[in-house]
């Protein structure tokens, strides 16, 4: 499946990122899903919360899935994140999930918070 076929409303879920969440959800009770948040906080002022939830998506949530990976996004936290991609990253100082958000004016040097003009 490809990262355009993942794509929503403009937000991407890379293919490394769809397989790293299934391996994720596989340990984790039927039904657990991934939800990603965007919430004031960190040093700059705002940043990503990674919870894993047994939920039912909300009406106005959207729904990222693919590779046995589902991803809920609050329409809120989608205001904050247009155009963004969600991607895991594997490199010789760690993994991680990163989101490039266009958005972002600014972030902090750990990557897991931003600041928007």
């Amino acid at each position: 499946m490809s990262a355009a076929s993942l794509a929503s409303n403009d937000i991407v879920l890379t293919d490394r990122a769809a397989r790293k969440i299934s391996r994720i959800l596989a340990r984790q009770p039927a039904g657990t899903v991934l939800r990603i948040t965007v919430s004031g906080g960190g040093c700059s002022g705002f940043q990503y919360e990674y919870k894993l939830v047994q939920e039912v998506p909300a009406a106005d949530d959207l729904v990222l899935s693919g590779d046995g990976a589902t991803v809920l996004i609050d329409s809120l936290s989608r205001e904050f994140m247009g155009g963004a991609e969600i991607d895991y990253v594997d490199d010789l100082i760690g993994q991680s999930f990163e989101i490039r958000n266009p958005n972002a004016v600014a972030s902090c040097g750990c990557g897991t918070s931003f600041a928007v003009a």
